[in-house]
């Protein structure tokens, strides 16, 4: 296929997925977010469909599955978060405030990733039947789960890795964000020995040295750019990166 097809199908199945997000908004709000969470819920669902439909790179099809970090809340041009740094064709179905377990967002369960993966490589799958066999999922978070029990987050990851049998699978742990950074340790060491269970890899990214925006959480440009690129090392080495 020449460039001018690459980028109509690329531009074909950006706008598919706006429309699929935008046409499942009111299961997400329906999930259990009213008032000003439903507000915030719409804000995050724009977000993640706008950060959907810009799909980097090429070669070998890369899934981002992630939370806040993957959709660029925060950043000028959310197209810049850290998965723009992948190598190969990356889609990203990033969500603000989602997580492994169904109680991570107050959006509801309705966007845990063990809901969004199995959609978003739908609709993959549907833009690239062979690709989406083939395609590389990177699952990222657990900042969004430290208040959950270890249970529920191990639950959403069976239910999870479960729709994912076939597939590559890395998963990405979270950084010493300072707002959370007590709280991370638990999940993830957690999420390490979970990956570890199902012969996934697991990239751990909490002894980088990030630079957060004012509210001690979210990641600046620079701090995507290293995350990113670290994540970008495991999955061209192939292994995990520590």
């Amino acid at each position: 296929m020449g460039i001018l097809g690459t980028r109509r199908r690329r531009l074909l199945a950006g706008v598919a997925g706006l429309g699929a997000v935008v046409a499942t908004l009111p299961l997400w709000l329906g999930a259990g977010a009213t008032g000003e969470g439903a507000s915030r819920c719409e804000t995050f669902a724009a977000q993640s469909a706008a950060r959907a439909a810009a799909v980097s790179g090429s070669g070998a099809p890369v899934l981002v599955v992630g939370d806040s970090y993957s959709a660029g809340l925060g950043l000028d041009d959310l197209t810049t978060s850290w998965p723009a740094r992948l190598p190969g064709e990356v889609h990203v179905a990033g969500f603000s405030g989602s997580g492994f377990s169904p109680g991570a967002s107050s959006c509801g369960a309705r966007v845990a990733y063990d809901r969004r993966a199995p959609e978003a490589l739908a609709r993959l799958a549907a833009d690239d039947p062979a690709g989406a066999d083939d395609a590389v999922v990177v699952l990222e978070g657990g900042l969004n789960d430290v208040d959950q029990p270890s249970g529920e987050i191990a639950a959403g990851f069976e239910r999870l890795l479960a729709g994912l049998e076939g597939h590559r699978v890395v998963v990405v742990g979270p950084p010493l964000a300072p707002e959370r950074a007590a709280a991370v340790p638990r999940v993830d060491a957690l999420l390490g020995e979970l990956a570890r269970a199902h012969g996934a890899a697991y990239v751990a990214t909490s002894g980088l040295d990030l630079t957060y925006l004012p509210d001690r959480l979210h990641l600046t440009p620079e701090g995507h750019r290293v995350f990113g690129d670290h994540v970008a090392a495991a999955l061209s080495a192939g292994r995990p990166a520590r």
